[in-house]
């Protein structure tokens, strides 16, 4: 079984459900509050829209899990299940943001890994409010000897956007 690139697939996505905010409001329309995610790795991909923010960029903000939860899926026969509720900031005169922490927890099979990261940087999309990750490593936090003990990320392997 080849488990570690749809871990990476997944873990990524939920790394992509924490852009936030602060700074000054120059890119992009007004959001309503949502945010869509697409996480694209060895040949999977995960998707989930309409997840609910607690505001518009970029103003801080907080993702809710439940909703990204309950619209995310993946192809491969992974699913995973984001853990907390990542909050975020937002720099939007240098166009970044940076996620708090990601939690979450990934199924393959009867295989069950979580991994944790911090800090995820985001580089924004031109003058939209899609956002685009950049490289980070998450670090296993439990799950079976079968799990990687941390995965990778590439830069733009994920995205954002707010809506």
């Amino acid at each position: 079984m080849r488990l570690t690139p749809k871990l990476l697939c997944v873990t990524a996505l939920a790394f992509a459900v924490t852009a936030g905010a602060s700074a000054v409001a120059s890119a992009g329309p007004a959001a309503s509050q949502r945010v869509d995610g697409v996480i694209s790795a060895a040949g999977s991909t995960c998707t989930w829209t309409d997840a609910t923010a607690s505001a518009d960029p970029p103003a801080g903000l907080t993702i809710d899990r439940s909703t990204v939860n309950s619209n995310l899926s993946c192809s491969g026969g992974a699913t995973a299940t984001l853990n907390n509720n990542p909050t975020a900031t937002f720099d939007d005169a240098a166009g970044t943001a940076t996620s708090d922490l990601i939690d979450i927890t990934v199924r393959q099979s009867i295989i069950s890994c979580s991994y944790k990261v911090t800090n995820v940087g985001w580089t924004r999309d031109g003058s939209t409010r899609t956002y685009r990750n950049q490289a980070f490593t998450a670090s296993k936090s439990s799950g079976s000897f079968l799990c990687p003990g941390s995965i990778s990320a590439e830069p733009g392997s994920a995205s954002l956007s707010f809506h």
